[in-house]
């Protein structure tokens, strides 16, 4: 299916999700396009991962549509994200520190020839794709345990790529990383959009999202709370909506400059 100009690569409209009593997102409506990396920011509890497990499949909406590439489509688990060609990095990366990158990167994907694991492909295929991203590592033989926390942030990131998606989710990929380290996996983030990937980040840290995000969305209270234009838009202003200092700040700001809401 041809992809139309400034079609979004996934619409969420008016999404919905209660966990019994609890109403953990509500009309939730966001926008992501090729080439673009949008931040999802919010407070703790703001639906932040809610919303992330929706659009992976981990936890279906109970009301709203998700577009993709402009027709409607279900995502009930992950293999269907997978399939359509979201690739979702949690925070926790899920890598095996005993065993090596190659075996990190094909880790369910594994090459076979003649029924056993063919290992030269394998490795020639994780080089390549090193490369291609300009990840730097002393070897794709050595353990994960033995890089640093950026090295392995970056590995993820890497292996999610094997499936050729066109979005991709990061999960505060610089949580707990030191100034050099951080640097390393935002300099990957713009080479992922350089590529025309579309990119969701999720990130306490607005230093990170004013570095690499073109729009911030944000959540609160399982709401949308307003969505900005980095460029154009204060950091203060969006600690302001995060924190719920504006309300509906995206309402706000039009209303100040004269628009009419319709």
């Amino acid at each position: 299916m041809a992809i139309v100009p400034n079609e979004p690569v996934l619409a969420l409209r008016g999404i919905s999700k209660r966990f019994g009593a609890v109403q953990a997102l509500s009309d939730i409506h966001l926008e992501v396009h090729a080439g673009e990396v949008v931040a999802l920011v919010g407070d703790n509890g703001a639906g932040k991962s809610t919303l992330v497990k929706t659009i992976a499949g981990v936890g279906p909406a109970d009301e709203g549509v998700l577009a993709w590439q402009g027709r409607p489509v279900q995502i009930s688990r992950p293999h269907d994200a997978q399939e359509l060609g979201i690739a979702t990095v949690y925070q926790d990366l899920a890598l095996c520190d005993n065993i090596d990158v190659v075996g990190n990167l094909f880790l369910g994907r594994e090459i076979l020839r003649g029924g056993v694991l063919d290992e030269v492909e394998m490795e020639r295929r994780a080089r390549e794709l090193l490369q291609t991203l300009s990840i730097r590592i002393p070897s794709v033989r050595i353990p994960i345990a033995s890089l640093s926390g950026g090295q392995r942030q970056t590995v993820a990131i890497a292996r999610s790529m094997l499936g050729e998606p066109k979005l991709v989710i990061l999960d505060e990929p610089t949580a707990a990383l030191g100034v050099e380290q951080t640097a390393q996996v935002l300099d990957l983030v713009e080479r992922l959009r350089e590529r025309g990937l579309a990119v969701i980040l999720i990130s306490h840290n607005m230093a990170d999202v004013k570095a690499v995000a073109d729009r911030v969305a944000v959540l609160r209270l399982g709401r949308n709370n307003g969505t900005f234009e980095v460029r154009s838009t204060s950091q203060e202003e969006i600690i302001s909506a995060i924190t719920g200092a504006t309300d509906n700040a995206v309402t706000r700001r039009k209303a100040r400059s004269g628009e009419v809401a319709k």
